[in-house]
């Protein structure tokens, strides 16, 4: 199967090449990527000669250059991990958010109509439900309560795609997963932020009083969950993916602090974003009944190896900081 795996070069896009790659050595990936800031080759530098894998540069939402992708490479699935992911530059920035977010997927959709593609996969997010109440799960027919122009245009984004299974039959699926963390992740988000910040003898920034609280789904599970989907979801379904491992931005960097021996007056409590969803929380029963898939990675255990991830991965993350400090 010829797989084009959208935003391969970022966070869970690369992640999920190196599964895949693992998995099935029948398939055949194309990574798209249009390379802004946080899409990075070296995620895949490993696997760059490999001959299941080609990478080619360009931007969803460039219509000539997608259908000469699905034209060229006789594309027979889609995974579109391609979008502005940051909720803090989507309030700076709202109209990048739109042109990845919504007009892209557009483009990949009525490419993948056109050529007719077996399987469209939507990689979207928890947070288009918006906030949620303790003790409430949102389970994948909740209305949508999308709070930041990020989250309101992945929100958009699995309208427009389920659309397209109703119009026109195409056989997409959507999945939303709790908040990711694990290797390759760019750090400008809570965890690599925290641990590379701590390395470098900084402060550690919380916004408000840190008691906003995630799920946190290992990197690796949830590719696991999305292979699932894509080769078993059912069309027009939309998929939760979930850990049900709670931890507040406190607990999280408590956690760093604790394995990287720093002092806790390295903690800087900062005003807090607008738009700061207090608690995201979805009920994952669907994919664990239809699908059979389970998270296999225990909080503490993938929170310690991320962490030494990034402290055995200077090289890596050094330069991405610099890029963080100068936009």
């Amino acid at each position: 199967m010829n797989i084009l795996v959208t935003g391969g070069a970022g966070f869970i896009g690369a992640n999920f090449i190196h599964y895949l790659l693992k998995q099935d050595r029948s398939d055949h990936v194309i990574n798209f990527d249009a390379l802004t800031y946080a899409g990075n080759l070296n995620n895949l530098d490993d696997i760059k000669a490999d001959p299941h894998y080609q990478f080619v540069e360009g931007d969803i939402a460039d219509r000539s250059a997608v259908e000469a992708v699905f034209d060229g490479f006789n594309i027979n699935a889609v995974v579109n991990f391609a979008a502005e992911s940051h909720v803090d530059r989507s309030i700076l920035n709202p109209a990048a958010f739109i042109h990845s977010n919504f007009d892209g997927v557009g483009v990949l959709l009525a490419a993948a109509k056109k050529f007719n593609v077996d399987k469209f996969v939507q990689i979207s997010t928890d947070e288009v439900y918006g906030s949620s109440l303790p003790h409430q799960q949102f389970s994948e027919s909740a209305p949508l309560n999308p709070s930041s122009p990020y989250s309101a245009t992945k929100a958009s984004a699995d309208l427009l795609a389920l659309s397209y299974f109703k119009t026109y039959n195409l056989n997409v699926s959507i999945t939303r997963s709790a908040n990711n963390y694990g290797p390759y992740q760019f750090p400008e988000k809570l965890i690599p932020l925290m641990v590379t910040h701590g390395l470098q003898e900084e402060s550690l920034p919380i916004y408000g009083n840190g008691q906003n609280s995630r799920d946190w789904l290992h990197v690796q599970d949830n590719c696991a969950a999305i292979a699932a989907v894509l080769k078993r979801g059912r069309a027009g379904e939309v998929y939760n993916i979930a850990a049900h491992q709670y931890k507040t931005n406190n607990e999280i960097v408590e956690g760093i602090i604790r394995q990287l021996q720093l002092p806790e007056s390295r903690i800087e409590y900062v005003r807090d974003r607008p738009a700061n969803d207090q608690l995201y929380s979805i009920n994952d029963d669907k994919i664990r009944n239809e699908l059979g898939w389970r998270p296999r990675i225990e909080f503490d255990v993938g929170m310690n190896e991320t962490i030494a991830w990034y402290v055995d991965h200077e090289t890596w993350w050094r330069p991405l900081l610099r890029q963080v400090k100068n936009r």
